[in-house]
């Protein structure tokens, strides 16, 4: 899948008092797509190419992120404003109901949007995100994923960006790139790419904010009424499968694919099954079988 740029309309829309760097391609009806850490919006590039004939694809750089503003304050990227920077995105955009896909950071975010604003979603599409409620729920109880979660408490230390930056952004290379099953995953101007988001002032410095602000979901009920699809690698090294055990107590309409061979990185190790995936399940019928 090739991108086709002239098709790729790049935005900044305020919100909040912020810029949200938000890059918009395709006709149709809409979708959100939520990045995660350390991505910004060219993460989705693959499948954007793949849906943009079909739908209208909104794919923002989240607060502290890219090309995105990066307020400082560790408050600003609390779940509870994070869900609410989306809508009012939407509504910039006179986007009155649409769905919502998300990877990691941006899963859990769409996760929190779906519970807080279901009225506004057509349909929820998760990627590799943990459930917030499931998830304490698995540290807590399993050795497995406390291990694959070890990194967050590096995360969250003071001036972790130096950590990020050291040796010319190794431990993010070996994080995103050399975790990738598809060794053809990320080219060498997605690389390059990539790079050139992570040395954008100030990013690596908020974009771990995200992990400082949000480590208890006790507010949060957890309940997603929204007919949910979730495509999960099962190789991912941060995330583990566990994660999808007692799911559905929480999602009423829940559907799973799982690709064995997939790693965190999946919209890059098998784009394609992310594009048929998400393409079926937003023409199935709005009540599912």
């Amino acid at each position: 899948m090739r991108s086709d740029k002239q098709h790729f309309k790049e935005k900044y829309i305020q919100i909040n008092g912020i810029k949200i760097h938000t890059v918009i391609a395709g006709e149709g009806e809409s979708i959100i797509l939520l990045h995660g850490f350390p991505d910004f919006w060219y993460g989705w590039k693959k499948v954007m190419d793949g849906l943009k004939k079909d739908f209208q694809l909104i794919v923002p750089d989240l607060k502290g992120f890219n090309l995105s503003d990066k307020p400082t304050d560790v408050k600003e990227y609390d779940l509870a404003i994070l869900v609410n920077d989306i809508k009012n995105l939407a509504s910039k955009l006179n986007v009155d109901k649409f769905s919502l896909a998300g990877h990691d950071w941006g899963g859990i975010i769409a996760w929190g949007f779906a519970e807080k604003y279901p009225e506004l979603l057509r349909k929820l599409i998760i990627l590799n995100a943990p459930h917030y409620k499931v998830f304490r729920k698995k540290i807590k109880e399993h050795e497995t994923q406390r291990r694959a979660s070890g990194y967050i408490l590096q995360l969250i230390q003071p001036n972790s960006d130096e950590l990020l930056k050291r040796n010319d952004y190794q431990m993010l290379k070996f994080a995103v790139f050399q975790n990738a099953r598809n060794k053809d995953a990320f080219s060498q101007e997605d690389k390059e790419k990539y790079l050139e988001a992570w040395a954008q002032p100030n990013v690596l410095k908020t974009s771990v904010n995200y992990y400082r602000a949000n480590r208890r979901y006790e507010e949060w009920s957890g309940i997603i009424k929204v007919p949910t699809l979730v495509i999960f690698g099962m190789k991912d090294n941060y995330i583990k499968p566990l994660v999808l055990e007692g799911l559905s107590e929480y999602v009423n309409n829940l559907k799973i694919v799982k690709d064995a061979e997939s790693s965190h990185w999946i919209m890059h190790d098998n784009p394609e099954l992310v594009v048929s995936s998400i393409r079926y399940f937003l023409k199935e019928p709005k009540e599912n079988p």
